[in-house]
């Protein structure tokens, strides 16, 4: 374990928000963790239409944007891998319940400081909705020929956003 070390957050949407980093970042994930791709890598690729870490980056290291496919203005689905919008507005997250207080844009916020080093009594829950989208994997094996990246685009692109390499399939 590392010293741990104190984030404080001064977005928009969290002023004032602090946690701890108590692991080395990419490190000590839970035993059913496993996700295939990191927070940069999945910037990179484009995910959530370039629009999901524009207000916030300056809490996460400046590597992880190197090659971020961002949108200076509304999301933009074309900078997404897949090409798709294959999100859903962050209202439909808080009006069904799916966002946790400290991170509230969702999933990919937890993601990102989860990989980073916080550890928090929400990471089961979160892992478990993790493994639970796994089984848009298994749709995609089923219903797609090796290699076929024109066949279901949209949930391939679902699946980069939760961390799950859909390239490979």
């Amino acid at each position: 374990m590392t010293s741990p070390t104190q984030i404080q957050v001064n977005d928009l949407m969290q002023r004032g928000y602090v946690y701890i980093l108590t692991e080395p970042e990419g490190a000590n994930f839970a035993p059913d963790f496993r996700p295939e791709l990191t927070p940069a890598e999945l910037l990179a690729l484009g995910v959530f239409g370039g629009r999901y870490m524009t207000d916030c980056a300056a809490e996460f290291p400046a590597d992880w944007f190197a090659q971020a496919r961002l949108s200076p203005g509304r999301r933009d689905p074309t900078l997404n891998y897949f090409g798709v919008n294959a999100s859903q507005p962050l209202a439909v997250w808080r009006a069904r319940g799916w966002l946790h207080p400290d991170d509230p844009r969702g999933w990919f916020q937890w993601y990102c400081r989860y990989f980073r080093g916080r550890r928090m009594a929400d990471d089961a829950r979160q892992i478990g909705r993790w493994r639970a989208y796994r089984r848009h994997l298994v749709q995609v094996e089923r219903n797609c020929l090796p290699g076929d990246m024109t066949c279901r685009r949209r949930q391939r692109q679902s699946l980069l956003h939760w961390a799950y390499d859909a390239r490979r399939i």
